[in-house]
């Protein structure tokens, strides 16, 4: 075998401006898919990250149905005992108690249809990213009355800080609840249609506003880590009562996380093209390589070489071309990958379109070991395959008609 490797590589390097183009066509190839892959991982992770990280968090508790058909009344009866059970729970690392409803938030000016979130700010500014992407103002402090929304809705509105709002929801006994709210601060996510309608108060103000003195539509939760969210989800279903619903964020936005495993099973479908397109290259390559040593072949055959052994060695040649070129391009692409992974692409002249895909203006590329094992597996065997049909040609020469061949 050592043999017939040293005389692939020898025989590879006959025609080294043949070689060198094929093989650059697979170091590019390479690189490019790689990127490309963890560039799209990048964007489908971080339109993830977003969501979970602006208002979902790992885990919610509600009341059962509320998260179909969201409404004031149904509250979660004994809210104490529920927040005793979250702080008896493993892996739990931060929980806030939420209170929510629609309504229309009005100014002097104008008025829009907002997502009412009643928190407990001291508790609620380790859930989400909302307190890191205030770009004016303040969080809220627990204070009468405050009010903290996004610059979209602020433009909206148009409303400054200090200004004031007046809030209307439908309260628990169906009547309609208003109050009079000051900016306090201006928010800006990466999801502009969250900006759109999300707006925060203290949890007492919407407590008071909806006529529920001691009532919580929501429990959210964030685990010490991603992995221990199904086993904190098992435990709090059963320490809690069947009129609960304990949810995961990959049951409330089941179509984001389906969407990344999609990602996952398509991107499969793209180094398969490129395989195929470096394949023609290949087969190209080494029936031209062959019919130019076909008189060579004949002799081998003549001396003894069997057709197998003939065959082993032309795709040897083939599997050092693919392997050496998968190298020298995964090489390439780790040292593109290395500085993008810390600075991101800046794709800031389509901030806009990205926000509506809850992406933010710099992709950070991720690399996964799926992208590593298709990248090293992949090319590599469409090499090989390749090799296949120009290989057989090869073993059907006549040996004394090769040898004659010019």
């Amino acid at each position: 075998m050592r043999m017939l490797i040293k005389i692939a590589w020898r025989n590879l390097w006959r025609n080294k401006r043949r070689s060198a183009i094929v093989l650059l066509s697979i170091v590019v190839g390479m690189a490019t898919i790689v990127l490309f892959d963890t560039l799209s991982m990048g964007m489908v992770n971080q339109m993830l990250r977003n969501r979970v990280g602006n208002h979902i968090g790992h885990i919610q508790i509600h009341r059962a149905g509320y998260h179909d058909n969201p409404q004031v009344a149904a509250v979660i009866p004994q809210p104490r005992s529920v927040e005793q059970a979250i702080q008896q729970t493993p892996h739990v690392r931060y929980y806030a108690p939420r209170v929510l409803a629609f309504g229309l938030a009005s100014s002097a000016m104008s008025s829009a249809g907002i997502q009412l979130v009643g928190i407990d700010p001291q508790k609620e500014q380790h859930i989400t990213l909302i307190p890191s992407s205030i770009k004016k103002g303040r969080y809220l402090q627990n204070n009468p009355h405050e009010i903290l929304i996004s610059t979209r809705l602020a433009k909206k509105l148009n409303v400054q800080l200090g200004e004031k709002i007046v809030l209307l929801a439908n309260t628990v006994t169906g009547a309609v609840g208003s109050d009079v709210f000051r900016v306090v601060g201006l928010y800006e996510t990466f999801d502009s249609n969250f900006d759109r309608t999300y707006i925060y108060i203290p949890i007492t103000e919407a407590r008071k506003l909806l006529e529920i003195p001691d009532g919580v539509h929501e429990f959210v939760i964030i685990a010490d880590a991603i992995d221990w969210i199904p086993a904190i989800k098992e435990h709090l279903r059963g320490a809690l009562s069947a009129s609960l619903e304990v949810l995961s964020y990959q049951d409330i936005i089941p179509l984001l996380v389906a969407q990344l495993q999609l990602y996952q099973e398509m991107i499969a479908i793209y180094y398969v093209v490129v395989g195929l397109a470096i394949a023609f290259g290949i087969v190209n390559t080494l029936l031209m390589a062959i019919f130019e040593r076909v008189h060579e072949i004949g002799v081998l055959m003549a001396i003894g070489m069997r057709p197998l052994k003939l065959f082993w060695m032309l795709l040897l040649e083939a599997a050092v071309l693919g392997y050496l070129g998968t190298a020298l391009g995964l090489i390439i692409a780790l040292l593109l990958y290395w500085p993008l992974s810390h600075t991101g692409i800046n794709l800031a002249m389509f901030s806009e379109s990205l926000r509506s895909f809850g992406v933010g203006a710099i992709i950070y590329p991720v690399l996964t070991p799926a992208a590593v094992v298709n990248s090293v597996v992949t090319l590599p065997l469409v090499s090989i395959v390749a090799a296949v049909y120009p290989a057989w040609r090869a073993t059907r020469f006549q040996p004394m008609e090769a040898i004659r061949y010019v």
